[in-house]
């Protein structure tokens, strides 16, 4: 026997949702979202429902669900402004609506010409009811219902009038505050919202080595040295300066150039080999300079409208304090020696990793979270995480939101070229931007198919994609072979395709394409095991290019969000088309591309001129950002032509 009674109302397919509200939904400061759900329960009576959003102040925030048709039983509401970094509560309440029913049950009834008399007072009870709960919150709403109900019960108005009362929109929306809720139901689990900051969504990344950053050739760079570029990289546009590990780097087994096993007296090894006796994860490499350098370069980088981005990888050099002081943290082979990274048919001796099953994981997981910790209190409020589907979700899970609890704006891109089930969980389990397959995706059907399952599936709902053209671990084929014009592509491709992008900076600048061997992603003399000199300033630098993308990126609120990217047919399959638009209209991107680093290719591109908000009649002009020229164009179907030293047309649609 049920001991208390249960609702009659059925909730149901609430959208959107992250696996039935198991995890957050992710969104940014100053969104708006529209929930839609089933609603619906036995019988002909009237349901009401309320959207509720807790924020994360505790405030509550309520929207009215309305009914998307007769007989759909589908509803929806829009939240209010998401105001608030943090996170958010979604509750959906609703019961069955006494009022509207009776509504309409006297309007049919008076309409077939049945007397209404029993059920006007029918009416009135529910409407005195209502009239008794304001009474304690609003006497001015008590007193208006009260006197709405005398002039429904005067003996000499007509029954017609009486329905006009019942009809009115003041008392509907009284009723819809104030009336009595039966049979009431909730979500059996409230759902949550994510809600970031900005930079969450939208950013331009940009990737060096400190230990490079040296003005002299051959000498170790320091963070002083990285704080004489940022003028130069604020002009550039970026809003994200990403550091490799800044740790004390390991000396056993450490690394020589392009990844030997024997490094001489004054090669630097690996950064991700991290810890030697000076210190583990919360020390500095003493050639890189001081705490204080450190914590200037963060204080340089936001005075210029920038942020500190370093990089955490939860993995061990042999030499790291922890070695000695936890072992048990570490996994001991058959032969007493501790195991070390492979990813076969790489080997980093260089490097342990931790042994997330251990039998002090309490102790391990704390010690991990209060490195977070550590480095959010020397200003740094974005990490990039590495190789992060090495250890468990569940510790991702406990440790993002064991930080976030410190502050609620701490971004984490994880740094995971793994299988699409344990990237997507990754995200769910709390990252807030994610590495993509972007590098390998370099064909036109390639690009369609990934971009709109990361723009058009459930994933868009809790993945935002972090589109790096390349890293040091990673020189795709397509720029190896293709040239400057190549990086130029996937330079554009990123930068317009995704809200946010990366680039590791100084090769990618010089269009460096030249790996280690022939058939590897690896770049020869690799800044991951020497120090470089770059000249950044050489003929055919692409650093003009950067610099004009990222005003275009600045100027166009269209390219700085994702949900809107559409693609167009094009006749071509080395031409590739795709647009992105503002919800007002008033900001329309449309982008082509040459696919094709080698020839000028030719094509017919169709638009759909309601899509874009074109009259069919009247001509209208496209203005390329990038080269300035200006088309004025008629109808859906214009020839397209790019060669590859031009690259792309990236148009604005205006008025």
């Amino acid at each position: 026997m049920v001991n208390q009674r249960p609702g009659r109302v059925i909730i149901e397919k609430i959208q959107p949702n992250v696996d039935e509200g198991r995890f957050p939904l992710a969104r940014v400061q100053g969104d708006i979202l529209e929930f839609s759900v089933d609603l619906f329960a036995d019988g002909h009576d009237f349901l009401a429902a309320d959207l509720i959003l807790t924020a994360p102040d505790g405030s509550e925030r309520k929207s009215a669900f309305e009914s998307l048709g007769p007989g759909l039983d589908r509803f929806a509401a829009k939240t209010s402004v998401l105001d608030q970094v943090g996170p958010w509560k979604v509750q959906v309440e609703a019961w069955i609506d006494e009022f509207a029913t009776w509504v309409h049950e006297i309007e049919k009834k008076h309409e077939a010409g049945v007397n209404i008399d029993l059920e006007t007072r029918e009416g009135l009870i529910l409407i005195h009811q209502a009239a008794e709960n304001a009474a304690s919150q609003s006497l001015t709403a008590s007193e208006e219902l009260k006197q709405i109900a005398i002039a429904i019960i005067q003996d000499d108005i007509a029954d017609q009038e009486r329905v006009r009362l019942a009809q009115g929109e003041n008392l509907a929306r009284l009723m819809r505050l104030y009336a009595k809720r039966t049979s009431g139901q909730t979500l059996e689990r409230p759902h949550g919202i994510r809600v970031d900051r900005e930079r969450a969504v939208y950013g331009s990344w940009y990737e060096l080595f400190p230990r490079s950053a040296g003005r002299n050739k051959g000498k170790h760079g320091t963070f002083q040295d990285v704080v004489a570029q940022l003028d130069d990289l604020a002009t550039l546009g970026f809003h994200v300066i990403y550091l490799p590990p800044i740790h004390p780097i390991g000396l056993k087994f450490r690394k020589g150039p392009n990844n030997s096993l024997i490094a001489g007296p004054e090669d630097p090894g690996s950064p991700w080999a991290i810890g030697n006796e000076t210190g583990g994860h919360k020390a500095i490499h003493q050639e890189l300079g001081t705490l204080a350098d450190f914590q200037q370069l963060v204080l340089e980088s936001a005075a210029r409208g920038m942020e500190i981005a370093i990089d955490i990888a939860f993995q061990c050099a042999p030499d790291h304090p922890w070695l000695k002081e936890h072992p048990e943290w570490f996994k001991t082979r058959p032969d007493g020696s501790i195991r070390y990274a492979e990813n076969p048919p790489k080997k980093y001796q260089d490097i342990h990793p931790l042994n997330f099953e251990c039998d002090d994981w309490q102790g391990l997981w704390n010690a991990l979270r209060d490195i977070f910790l550590y480095w959010l209190g020397q200003g740094v409020r974005v990490f990039r995480v590495d190789n992060p589907h090495t250890k468990p979700f569940a510790f991702w899970e406990w440790c993002l939101e064991e930080v976030r609890k410190v502050d609620s704006g701490v971004i984490f891109l994880s740094e995971a070229f793994t299988r699409p089930k344990l990237k997507k969980r990754l995200a769910k389990a709390g990252f807030t931007q994610s590495y993509t397959y972007f590098t390998w995706r370099n064909t036109k059907s390639e690009i369609t198919e990934y971009f709109t399952e990361l723009t058009q599936s459930e994933c868009r709902e809790y993945l935002r994609p972090n589109l790096f053209a390349n890293t040091p671990d990673i020189l795709h084929a397509f720029l190896q072979d293709g040239g400057p014009v190549a990086f130029r592509i996937r330079l554009i491709l990123a930068a317009t395709l995704g809200a946010t992008y990366g680039i590791y900076g100084p090769p990618f600048e010089n269009c460096n394409g030249t790996p280690a061997k022939p058939g590897s992603e690896e770049y020869l003399d690799s800044e991951k095991y020497e120090i470089r000199h770059w000249d950044l300033h050489q003929p055919g630098n692409l650093r003009p290019l950067v610099r004009l993308i990222n005003e275009i990126r600045t100027a166009n609120v269209a390219l700085q969000r994702n949900d809107s990217l559409k693609f167009h047919p094009i006749d071509n399959v080395n031409l590739i088309a795709y647009s992105k638009i503002t919800e007002d209209r008033k900001n329309r991107i449309l982008v082509i591309v040459n696919l094709n680093p080698y020839h000028t290719e030719t094509g017919m591109l169709d638009l759909k001129n309601d899509y874009f908000d074109i009259s069919p009649e009247r001509d209208f002009f496209v203005r390329d950002l990038l080269s300035g020229d200006v088309y004025r164009w008629n109808g859906s179907r214009q020839y397209i032509e790019i060669s590859p030293q031009r690259t792309a047309h990236l148009f604005v649609i205006e008025k």
